[in-house]
């Protein structure tokens, strides 16, 4: 049977288990499952995932809000729930019996199922590269042994893999530049304001911890630039309370709008920005920005010990070179905010939006996730 199913796989009802375990992969995996739907109208979902995928159709089984934990410390916190997640995992996948599980990014718990699926002889699919580029190289022996197919989303990523690790890999283009065009080509990108202000808009991360962490700093600045309004890009899985409580305790007018971040970025002419998938879209978008990243010392101290790449932001590590100013860890502060974000709104906002240019025409591709599923499908 499961050869008559790679043979002509739309004929027959297929099973797809998918895991993402956070908001940017729910962003792919929502678009991979429309495209799993549009492709092969027989299959059954079964996922870990958010609400975007879970719009996309098939069935949500877990939701990466009881999944995010980010950093060594906070791992160790949460072991034993990690560890009841992975056993749980497999459990539902025995009992779903899919023909293909696709792994999307989130390294530390996928590449553990993957081992396991892999000696239970499933098919398994990598979509979203784990960073072992940046660190935890040795990863890529885990990923050659227990992963059938990769597809990469960055284009030096191709390279890393292929002539440096001899594993062959799959790079159609990045999915954002698609997504985002249709956001910025859609009538109802425009956002509802209390002033007439130019926005500076706030992207203080999706965990309850970025937010405590970096949020308290970046707003000291806000009273310093009158001619324009701070708006905060809220996520709807964070109690409210938890933006509430920063803004008061700095005490300025700020407003937080919910999940319409690509909104807010279109109509804004700056943005500050925790590092993540969220520097990427603010730069396809066209957004000038700068970097802010902090963590506790001890996350800090092994990121030295082991990071192995020059800058912090996709942008940045992309183009090679520092388009956007990166600020880490004590130089988060109100002085080195407030020096860039004026420079940034004036002189060099051209030489940031014309690296944005050369960055988007190494992204584009075309068809990314039906190529993807075409190639799952047939593999």
């Amino acid at each position: 049977m499961r050869l008559l199913k790679k043979l002509n796989p739309g004929i027959f009802k297929m099973k797809y288990y998918i895991i993402a375990g956070e908001p940017s992969g729910d962003i792919y995996g929502s678009r991979l499952i429309q495209e799993i739907i549009k492709t092969n109208p027989n299959s059954e979902i079964r996922f870990w995932g958010g609400d975007l995928m879970k719009k996309s159709g098939g069935k949500l089984v877990k939701h990466y809000k009881e999944l995010a934990f980010m950093g060594f410390l906070e791992v160790l916190k949460n072991i034993f729930k990690i560890l009841k997640n992975l056993s749980f995992c497999k459990e539902d996948i025995l009992g779903f019996k899919p023909d293909k599980i696709i792994f999307i990014d989130y390294p530390g718990f996928n590449l553990r199922i993957a081992k396991w699926a892999k000696r239970k002889k499933f098919d398994t699919y990598f979509y979203v590269s784990p960073q072992v580029w940046a660190w935890k190289e040795n990863r890529v022996k885990s990923i050659k042994k227990y992963i059938d197919q990769m597809y990469v989303i960055l284009p030096f990523e191709k390279s890393f893999y292929e002539k440096k690790h001899n594993f062959k890999v799959h790079y159609y283009g990045h999915p954002l530049v698609n997504i985002i065009d249709k956001t910025i080509n859609s009538k109802n990108n425009k956002i509802l304001t209390k002033s007439d202000k130019p926005i500076v808009a706030i992207l203080p991360g999706s965990r309850k911890q970025e937010i405590d962490s970096i949020l308290n700093k970046i707003l000291k600045v806000v009273k310093d630039f009158k001619n324009y309004q701070f708006i905060i890009a809220g996520v709807n899985h964070l109690n409210k309370k938890t933006y509430k409580d920063v803004i008061k305790r700095n005490n300025v007018s700020v407003s937080v709008v919910y999940n319409k971040t690509y909104e807010l970025l279109i109509n804004s002419e700056a943005a500050i920005v925790t590092s993540g998938t969220a520097t990427l879209e603010t730069a396809l978008i066209g957004t000038p920005q700068i970097v802010c990243y902090t963590t506790n010392s001890f996350n800090m101290f092994l990121a030295k010990l082991f990071v192995k790449i020059n800058f912090i932001s996709l942008v940045n590590l992309i183009l090679n070179k520092e388009t956007v100013k990166e600020l880490i860890q004590s130089d988060v502060n109100k002085k080195n905010i407030k020096k860039e974000l004026k420079l940034i709104l004036t002189s060099r906002k051209n030489q940031i939006k014309k690296d944005y240019k050369r960055l988007r025409k190494l992204l584009q591709g075309n068809k990314i996730e039906k190529k993807i599923v075409n190639h799952i499908i047939n593999n």
